[in-house]
């Protein structure tokens, strides 16, 4: 795949190839393997940090994460990375905590069956905060009688037993059927969601699930009455393909934005993303290179707001999440 430095040449900018990376679900460069970090060595014999690092987990934390590997790429190319997007939930059971893995981003925390999982595997890792996140529910443009949602009528969408018209959630809105789009259960997304939006009600299964979120916005671009939700990169990516709702905790509509999930107004769908780097694969330089250089880019504005389209970490953030990696780094190492 093209760095982004050559997709700028090629008359692409940087926005629109991360959305591409994100519509592919995989980043992967020249040369790349699918072995995991216990082999291939940290250097070139130079110097030079060499060896792969593999990444699975949050198609939410999918575009921020090979932004800051393609940047890490470019300035170590004998560096051999792969980073895929499998949702959370997909990523824990079936890569991370079987020992696959390098690195396991998430949406929501790791849940106790995954660290049961991760235990009954040996794969010790630490937790660390990668950004902030607004949950974003989105419709088609052309929907002009809507605008806002409240968390009741969001539930009555997506819980089990969904409304199946638009006016069975408002009377004013039009009796039509509600088209759905939404991340597949394997995603922390789909995970956060139930916890903060439809509770015990669950989550309604007439819908089309997928992990590629940018299926999610073609699906919803392609229809007045389609509706879904995802993490707000993919909106930031396609904001004329979409419109974003308002929703409504209690206190009136609060628009997604950068700044409303920073403040935490746009309650209850802000949320922290994370990464879970294995505390083995640290044993590894240039797996723990690439670990400091992610958490050092946490703060960065013009990446993490600018291309991708997340709330930076704070620097008192980024400094405790230095601060554990760097034990987990003296761990591994010592």
């Amino acid at each position: 795949m093209a760095s982004s430095h050559d997709a700028d040449t090629a008359g692409i900018t940087r926005r629109k190839s991360l959305a591409a990376i994100a519509g592919a679900g995989a980043l992967g460069l020249a040369g790349c393997t699918q072995s995991t970090g216990d082999g291939g060595g940290s250097d070139g014999g130079d110097g030079e940090l060499s060896g792969t690092i593999n990444i699975a987990g949050s198609s939410t934390v999918f575009p921020l994460m090979s932004a800051v590997m393609e940047d890490f790429a470019e300035m170590h190319p004998e560096i051999d990375p792969s980073v895929s997007s499998t949702g959370s939930g997909g990523g824990f059971s079936n890569y991370f905590c079987v020992g696959e893995t390098d690195f396991n981003n998430a949406s929501r925390p790791i849940q106790p069956a995954e660290e049961d999982l991760c235990g009954e595997n040996g794969v010790e890792y630490i937790e660390l905060v990668a950004a902030t996140d607004a949950v974003t529910v989105v419709v088609n443009p052309e929907a002009d009688w809507i605008d806002h949602l409240t968390i009741d009528e969001l539930a009555q969408i997506w819980r089990s037993d969904a409304a199946q018209t638009w006016d069975e959630v408002r009377d004013e809105f039009p009796n039509e059927e509600i088209r759905r789009f939404g991340p597949a259960d394997t995603s922390g997304t789909y995970d956060y969601f139930i916890e903060n939006v439809t509770g015990d009600a669950g989550h309604t299964d007439d819908y089309s699930a997928t992990e590629k979120d940018n299926a999610i916005a073609e699906g919803v671009s392609g229809s007045e009455f389609a509706v879904g939700y995802f993490g707000f990169a993919y909106y930031f990516q396609n904001p004329d393909q979409l419109k974003a709702l308002g929703i409504d905790d209690g206190d009136g509509p609060v628009e997604p934005s950068l700044e409303t999930a920073a403040s935490g107004e746009y309650s209850p769908l802000s949320r922290s993303l994370y990464t879970y780097p294995s505390i083995e694969s640290l044993g590894e330089e240039h797996i723990a290179e690439f670990a400091r250089y992610f958490v050092e880019q946490t703060t960065n504005e013009d990446l993490v707001a600018g291309d991708v389209g997340y709330v930076p970490a704070t620097e008192e953030t980024q400094e405790a999440q230095l601060e554990k990696l760097e034990d987990a780094i003296e761990q591994a190492q010592g």
